[in-house]
């Protein structure tokens, strides 16, 4: 059987490799988009922390090698604990945004999904937790 095969074999008949891939693909694409929108992030920082620029793109690079961590057997109890730590890391900024009702560059958020946004890094621990474990 080809290695596409298996990963196939895999995704359809386990179901905590699909939701393990499907959070590293997430938190991939949620990294690359630090990189890609850095001054959306940057103007929902709060301004006690130091930094804004260079934190969003450390968080970033940090949520794409949580979500590459999972895919690899070696590193996924790693990434897990690490993706945990990221998740209670940015809810200060995601609390700020709730509460100042600080919209992202170019985009309008009903303030409704800003507030619900802060019990889902509960989900998305809870999750990155369930998947991470062997």
């Amino acid at each position: 059987m080809s290695v596409r095969m298996q990963l196939m074999d895999t995704i359809l008949n386990d179901t905590n490799a699909f939701w393990r891939i499907a959070l590293a693909c997430i938190m991939v694409a949620a990294g690359v988009l630090h990189f890609l929108y850095t001054d959306a992030y940057v103007s929902v920082m709060p301004a006690y922390l130091p930094w804004h620029c260079e934190l969003v793109l450390l968080s970033g690079a940090l949520e794409i090698a949580g979500g590459l961590g999972l895919l690899l057997p070696a590193t996924r109890g790693l990434a897990g604990l690490g993706l945990i730590a990221l998740y209670v890391a940015v809810l200060p900024a995601n609390i700020n945004m709730a509460v100042n009702n600080i919209q992202p560059v170019s985009i309008t958020v009903p303030l409704a999904l800003l507030w619900l946004r802060i019990p889902l890094q509960g989900v998305f621990i809870y999750w990155a937790w369930a998947v991470s474990r062997s």
